[in-house]
């Protein structure tokens, strides 16, 4: 079952915000705003609650990635390398990573944030949750760093060059930092089944 967990395919990615209504947001139009705000909202607030852990302080970072991205969205080539969902990512990360740095924030376990479905018996449940405070005792033994390239790369699908955008680092040290993150939580929960 661990092999499973490990060996997931990143997430599929959700299609991109449509050319026309993209130009109409970057020319400050306010339906097209509101209709950027809306396509990317839940991937901004995932990604955040993920990194930062759930509470008021990550609708306070939405609303900044929000405020500089459209600060930034008439600078924004559409025709360039990068994609919309990557860029405004890349964004909240780093919003996120400095505020991390700013201050240190209660943690709160992973399995909150990553709801599991399947059959509803309590056998179940019980491994569903004993797996979940697994994951979050071995994720929070990651430095930010870790943890934040293991997340883009694992949660979000990220590539290894869209990391490395993403954190400002060169593309090996991402490769490195999410190599050793998933080495670190196989070990980990190869650990807790073994122990259990």
């Amino acid at each position: 079952m661990m092999a499973l967990v490990m060996t997931a395919p990143p997430p599929a990615r959700a299609s991109e915000i449509d050319r026309a209504t993209l130009d109409r947001a970057r020319a400050g139009d306010a339906m097209g705003i509101r209709a950027f705000v809306v396509r990317y909202e839940r991937p901004v607030f995932a990604l955040l609650s993920r990194i930062m852990g759930p509470g008021p302080h990550v609708e306070d970072l939405a609303q900044e990635t929000f405020l500089r991205a459209l600060r930034a969205l008439p600078a924004f080539d559409p025709d360039g390398a990068a994609r919309v969902s990557t860029w405004l990512l890349t964004i909240a990360t780093r919003l996120a990573l400095d505020a991390r740095k700013k201050r240190t924030l209660r943690t709160v376990p992973l399995e909150e944030g990553f709801p599991v479905a399947g059959p509803s018996n309590p056998e179940a449940e019980s491994v569903r949750a004993d797996l979940g405070r697994a994951i979050s005792r071995a994720a929070a033994e990651l430095s930010e760093d870790m943890r934040a390239a293991f997340v883009l790369a694992d949660v979000h699908g990220f590539t290894m060059g869209e990391i490395a955008d993403a954190l400002a680092i060169p593309e090996n040290t991402a490769k490195t930092r999410v190599f050793r993150a998933r080495q670190h939580m196989r070990e980990r929960l190869a650990g807790e089944r073994s122990g259990a």
